[in-house]
């Protein structure tokens, strides 16, 4: 009866999942303010539906009330987030806030599946992220001054990353984490948003050639720290930010194509130079010619999004826990077994309508630093997505990239629920440069009708857009 149950839930967990993420494209088409809130009213209410559903099934299962009183507290916290980013922040992009949350859930729910003290901790850098992301947008709204600091972002970055480089132990190859207090954390992870914002700084300051080789010069310093330290999934992410960011700023192919030269070049000495990486591509080009040698994660990621199939096993039906790091590098192939294709899918959509809200909002702004923050985050957001789901798969080789907000990791969560905070930033000055563009199209109005009713002969010449003092306009 209990396997019935969480089969006939499996399917209306799909169902749900399928009508949020066909919302999360529907909306854009939709001019009318009401309809729109109807909308996105309901995707909150969907993703409450399958935060229940699912976790009454793994407690039906277990008969655990652990699972009770996680529900309940991560509920608090969805309800917590969605009212006080209303409250806090009405111009906030409730899309955004809406797919966060869903993103967040969907680990919780897996998390607490695969490894509940996981979980736990998930939660707890889930309320901390949460506190911690909500002062962001005012931050990114209110101190106008970031765009000056080109030179503070990359040295902390540079520093951080020589002092991991140094002092980190090696683990599975590689000196990402090191400990602080008791906590390990993950500098690059957080490297990420300064290299961004100092690409972007500078980028406004000049995009003339001497500039530009100065910026790449501090570029390429990040990612060859990184690459000695076998970061080898930030330093490809930061070097596809960057030359992205790059083409954006110039509009030199020129740069492009001398890019792609240079980073295929990398991925060649990398190749030659690691063991582990070596084995990595090997293991993607056959994982079970080399099944006790490397090839067993990914052949066991490959049998379990084949033993899902389209609608999943249903939860506890399934062994995702078969799979070495599940929680971690191989969440997407845990949750094709479980929660099926089908869901997956739609996760692979959710995560490109925040890419979309990305660029929507880097293309909308009219200051160039915050044009191209929202430019930078979107690409490591997006390509961060590509390397985990297309290691998962066998697409590329695997990198130890984690999915964002989704995959269990400290440094990873928060960073991303602040990536998430300052995009809501630029959503938010976004809809004051438009604020303002309004109320002067509206005085303009006011204007013309001012001359139309004043006495022939009397009528004074047209109002221009120069009238309007500039630091209104900025």
């Amino acid at each position: 009866m209990t396997n019935i149950f969480s089969l006939i839930s499996n399917y209306i967990i799909i169902f749900l999942m399928g009508i949020y993420t066909f919302s999360c494209f529907s909306v854009f088409g939709k001019d009318n303010e009401r309809v729109e809130k109807r909308i996105l009213a309901r995707q909150s209410s969907l993703m409450f539906i399958i935060h229940f559903i699912a976790f009454a099934v793994m407690f039906i299962h277990t008969n655990d009330m652990n699972f009770v009183f996680m529900y309940v507290a991560q509920l608090i916290l969805f309800m917590a987030i969605i009212g006080l980013y209303k409250i806090l922040y009405p111009k906030a992009s409730r899309l955004l806030v809406n797919n966060m949350c869903m993103l967040i859930c969907i680990g919780y729910i897996m998390l607490a599946r695969i490894q509940f003290d996981e979980a736990i901790n998930q939660f707890i850098f889930g309320v901390l992220g949460a506190a911690f992301g909500l002062f962001v947008p005012v931050i990114i709204r209110k101190f106008k001054f970031l765009a000056g600091w080109r030179w503070i972002y990359a040295g902390i970055g540079i520093f951080a990353l020589i002092f991991v480089l140094t002092n980190a132990p090696e683990v599975g190859g590689a000196t990402r984490r090191i400990a602080f207090a008791g906590i390990y954390v993950q500098p690059s992870e957080i490297v990420k948003i300064l290299f961004v914002f100092f690409a972007a700084a500078s980028f406004r300051y000049s995009t003339e050639f001497k500039n530009v080789v100065i910026t790449t010069a501090l570029a390429a310093a990040h990612v060859i720290i990184l690459v000695l330290s076998v970061d080898l999934g930030t330093a490809v992410t930061l070097f596809v930010a960057y030359v992205t960011m790059l083409y954006v700023a110039t509009r030199q192919p020129l740069y492009v194509l001398l890019g792609g030269v240079a980073g295929t070049g990398a991925a060649y000495v990398g190749h030659r130079l690691f063991s582990h990486v070596q084995t990595r591509v090997a293991a993607w080009r056959d994982p079970f010619a080399i099944f006790g040698e490397g090839g067993f994660q990914l052949a066991q990621s490959f049998f379990a999004i084949g033993t899902g199939s389209w609608f999943g096993l249903g939860l506890f039906r399934g062994r995702p826990d078969f799979i070495p790091e599940v929680t971690r590098d191989f969440v997407f192939s845990g949750i094709a077994e479980e929660l099926g294709i089908i869901f997956a899918l739609c996760l692979i959509m959710i995560c490109i309508s925040c890419y979309v809200m990305f660029l929507n909002v880097a293309m909308e702004l009219r200051q160039p630093f915050y044009k191209m923050v929202a430019l930078g985050l979107g690409t490591i957001y997006i390509f961060q997505v590509f390397l985990t789901i297309g290691g998962g798969i066998g697409l590329i080789p695997s990198t130890g990239v984690t999915l964002p907000l989704v995959s269990y990791g400290g440094s990873s969560f928060l960073t991303s629920m602040v990536m998430f905070g300052i995009i809501q930033g630029l959503y938010i000055v976004r809809e004051d440069e438009e604020d303002i563009i309004e109320l002067f199209e509206q005085r303009k109005r006011d204007d013309y009708e001012e001359v139309e009713r004043a006495p022939k002969g009397k009528r004074r010449e047209e109002p221009t857009f120069q009238e309007v003092p500039k630091q209104r306009v900025r």
